[in-house]
């Protein structure tokens, strides 16, 4: 496995991994990344100071990736974004990489790293605590990702 930034040739993989993952737990809906306007272009969303895309790379093939980014209001919290991976890259470390890579990132910018989920997401609930999150009751603030359920909160 591979872990690299997002490069522009990725933007159709990325799309195609978050969609599936979407499509999986049943958050293939309004209110989620689902119909995000950029998820087809995540090389330029996220090639911008306090702002990057990390994608694991096996056999050719991007099977897990994450991102940092800004939110809007809040100028020292970033949000952890679009963390996703597929069945067959679960439970191998990916995520651990992925995670570990973007919170080393996100201190170089931020105090606070903010992520939305859903409760039906239950490994991916366990990950983020183990990993020092603390759930909150409410989400931070509004955002276009409505439909979510779950928030979490963690210092860096």
């Amino acid at each position: 496995m591979l872990l690299r930034e997002i490069e522009e040739r990725d933007n159709k993989q990325v799309e195609d991994l978050i969609r599936t993952c979407l499509i999986e737990f049943g958050a293939n809906k309004p209110g989620t990344a689902w119909t995000d306007p950029n998820l087809g272009d995540f090389y330029h969303l996220y090639n911008h100071e306090g702002s990057k895309y990390w994608v694991v790379e096996k056999d050719s093939k991007i099977i897990a990736g994450c991102g940092i980014g800004p939110i809007s209001g809040f100028p020292h919290i970033c949000e952890l974004q679009k963390m996703y991976a597929f069945k067959e890259a679960r439970g191998t470390g990916a995520a651990s990489q992925l995670l570990e890579a973007a919170l080393d990132y996100a201190r170089l910018y931020y105090n606070e790293c903010y992520l939305e989920t859903f409760n039906n997401m239950v490994a991916a609930n366990k990950f983020y605590q183990k990993n020092g999150f603390v759930a909150l009751t409410k989400p931070l603030m509004d955002t276009e990702h409505f439909a979510c359920d779950a928030w979490y909160i963690r210092s860096l």
